[in-house]
């Protein structure tokens, strides 16, 4: 391998290790921002948080590498230009295309581990956040009692403080109320305590009150009739224990099978196969059809005779003959059976017909999340060939300009890639061309930016065009 490849490969893998980790961090944030009601408040321990950023991480990667290699193409590039690097390379007979041959393969290296990872790890990762987010956010938030407010997390209990201390040995409470609604029959059991220490067990499922100075309210039903506040018993305490359930509190996991049929959590044997199925019950939709309005056909019609038949738009009784050997007592009769039938043609087939839509829209995710996998891999080679030639045409390194038209660029591709998305989505499109249309628009702009830098062309050159407007307009004056 040459020098000058070397030279290129150190001066690409530098920043797009920066580019690429920078593009995570930043899209980890956009993440937290995203969730952080469902995180806050609700106690969990750090691995918690730490594996379900680690799954998240893991699902940019299909956003952060593109980018990434698009923005480090034009700083390479950008900085070769600026440093007239670039000009010695070509000066010494090497054209732009041979200088781009080494990070082609190594673009080429990466785009075939992104369709590996797409494949292989990204549905792992995308079940694993997936089930870790939905525990998460279907977490109640930690019990906290606050001062003055009454507190109904614990299933049958409302508590009330009135005040509350902090201390090494615990938390203080003072002048406190709980109502005991576990009986269902409203507030007739009221605990009412001067002072009260409040501690939780070793495993954290129970919540201990040790209350002191204080009286306990109780109303039940006498011994005749129906009314629950026949009885009042009223009962003075020293000190005693109320132990409250707090396991509806504790992280618990659901099983990750139950996540298993997502389509972002299949690969492309999984999503193949899923396919497959889902089609054959849509296959099977058409007999289901055919059987289903057979029984109410009673006229038939030969094939030549149905090929040359036109479409009606009235029904003249009395000109085509329909009652022709009917007699006139039985037509009412015949005509109320007709719109029955029909009646019940048109609901089987509307029924039909949305258990088919259904099909299709499944079918079509599956497509989606296929053609999703060859994307990625593409879409990098797509935006190297447009970022390395921007980088040599724009001549500007750093995180400045060459910031700027990377988003913008990708931008455009996202963009492009969501809008054909949802039209796949809607069934606009096919699957093949909604998902690949923003690789069908680049390529030719990439193809487009790769022969102007090589002839170098002044296209981002603001001096150029004020010389080609003062050309023009000299012309038209002379003329």
């Amino acid at each position: 391998m040459k020098k000058i490849h070397l030279l290129l490969l150190r001066a690409f893998i530098r920043p797009f290790i920066v580019t690429f980790f920078i593009v995570m961090f930043l899209l980890l944030m956009l993440f937290l921002f995203k969730y952080i009601d469902d995180l806050i408040g609700k106690g969990f321990e750090w691995y918690v948080i730490l594996q379900l950023l680690m799954y998240a991480s893991a699902t940019n990667v299909a956003m952060a590498l593109p980018l990434s290699i698009l923005l480090s193409s034009i700083m390479t590039f950008g900085n070769l230009g600026e440093n007239y690097e670039l000009v010695a390379i070509k000066s010494a007979g090497i054209s732009l295309q041979r200088a781009m041959a080494p990070l082609f393969v190594l673009i080429t290296f990466l785009g075939i581990g992104a369709f590996l990872f797409s494949d292989y790890m990204l549905p792992v990762a995308n079940l694993k956040m997936g089930s870790l987010l939905y525990d998460v956010r279907e977490q109640k938030a930690a019990f906290l009692i606050e001062e003055g407010i009454f507190n109904n997390s614990i299933p049958g209990y409302s508590i009330r403080v009135e005040k509350k201390l902090q201390t090494d040995s615990g938390d203080i409470l003072r002048d406190i109320v709980i109502y005991d609604q576990s009986n269902a029959q409203g507030n007739t059991n009221v605990l009412m305590a001067r002072e009260g220490e409040m501690s939780k067990t070793k495993d954290g499922n129970f919540l201990i009150l040790t209350l002191r100075d204080g009286v306990r309210y109780e109303e039940r039903q006498g011994k005749t009739g129906y009314n629950p506040r026949q009885q009042l018993t009223r009962l003075r305490f020293k000190e005693t224990e109320q132990k409250f359930d707090l396991s509806s509190f504790q992280f618990k996991r659901e099983d990750e099978s139950l996540f298993k049929s997502n389509y972002q959590m299949l690969n492309l044997k999984q999503l193949v196969a899923s396919k497959d199925s889902v089609s054959k019950l849509n296959d099977s939709i058409t007999k289901t059809t055919f059987n289903a309005v057979k029984p109410y056909f009673k006229i038939y019609y030969q094939a030549n005779r149905y090929k040359s038949s036109k479409t009606l738009d009235s029904l003249n009784f009395k000109k085509q003959k329909i009652f022709a050997g009917i007699r006139k007592n039985q037509k009412e009769m015949i005509v109320v059976s007709a719109k029955e039938n029909a009646r019940m043609v048109k609901e089987a087939v509307s029924t039909i017909n949305v258990q088919s839509t259904d099909y299709i829209n499944i079918i079509r995710r599956y497509l989606i999340e296929y053609n999703k996998k060859f994307t990625l891999a593409f879409s990098c080679l797509v935006l190297f060939f447009i970022g390395a030639p921007l980088g040599a045409i724009i001549r500007k390194g750093g995180l400045g300009l060459p910031v700027v038209v990377s988003v913008v660029f990708f931008l455009i591709y996202h963009i492009i890639s969501t809008v054909g998305e949802k039209y796949v989505k809607g069934g606009n499109l096919s699957p093949v061309i909604g998902m690949w249309l923003a690789i069908f628009v680049l390529t030719p702009v990439g193809l487009f930016l790769t022969y102007k830098a090589t002839i170098d062309s002044a296209l981002f050159d603001v001096d150029a065009y004020k010389n080609l407007y003062k050309k023009v307009f000299n012309r038209k004056k002379k003329d």
